[in-house]
């Protein structure tokens, strides 16, 4: 009997460690920090001309492999550029510069491909998932001379870690395609006409630091929860 007693009393501590560590939360919120780059006519270099950009992320997470996640962003574009490499048949573009504020909103699906795991403490448990996301979004760009509302289209790569049980850490590079020539202030300088989502249009990438807090935890007793 005694040892019966024992058996139930260690199987006890065992779920309770489990319902300690294992908890799952559907929503997360946090901040992000890091660098944006512009890509089109002006620029063609991932490297050049980076300027800093920082964000709101909230996250919406529906299961261990899927999660839809809001992104705001606030940061600038900027490009030079010196004529001595490309031809433009407009000589007013030959030497140009720019630095345009950029504000950016996306929302992206995400899939993570080996989730974070359960049924383990803490400690021991899968703490570190890649994941791949694209999604829709709007850019705003204040230039110079004219404002730019255009729509975008993110697609990127990153890893999550959960550094503790509602503090999750991110590292996340995104390719924003939108559909306007104009973020960089310049129109067409190629004199070649765009058209369509990736004919001649700007882009701009962001590679972005992010972290998060876990909250709304998930109820396991509660059989006819909703999804």
């Amino acid at each position: 009997m005694k040892r019966v007693l024992i058996s139930i009393m260690i199987i006890f501590v065992a779920l309770g460690a489990k319902a300690q560590w294992d908890e799952e939360y559907r929503m997360e919120i946090g901040a992000g920090l890091g660098m944006v780059g512009y890509l089109g006519d002006y620029s063609s270099s991932l490297t050049k001309n980076l300027q800093p950009i920082g964000s709101v992320v909230y996250r919406r997470v529906f299961n261990p492999y899927m999660a839809l996640k809001a992104n705001v962003g606030y940061g600038k574009l900027k490009g030079v550029r010196t004529g001595e490499k490309s031809y433009y048949p407009n000589p007013e573009t030959l030497i140009y510069d720019f630095n345009n504020t950029l504000v950016d909103g996306t929302v992206t699906f995400e899939y993570n491909f080996w989730p974070y795991g359960t049924g383990r403490d803490f400690k021991g448990a899968q703490r570190l998932t890649p994941f791949v996301f694209l999604g829709l979004g709007g850019t705003f760009v204040k230039a110079s001379e004219k404002n730019v509302f255009t729509v975008n289209f993110p697609i990127g790569v990153g890893v999550k870690y959960k550094a503790a049980k509602r503090v999750n850490l991110g590292l996340e590079w995104a390719m924003h395609v939108s559909g306007s020539d104009k973020l960089d202030g310049v129109s067409d300088p190629y004199l070649i006409k765009s058209s369509g989502l990736f004919k001649n249009t700007d882009c701009y990438h962001v590679l972005q630091f992010t972290i998060t807090y876990s909250f709304a935890e998930k109820c396991r007793t509660c059989h006819n929860e909703r999804e």
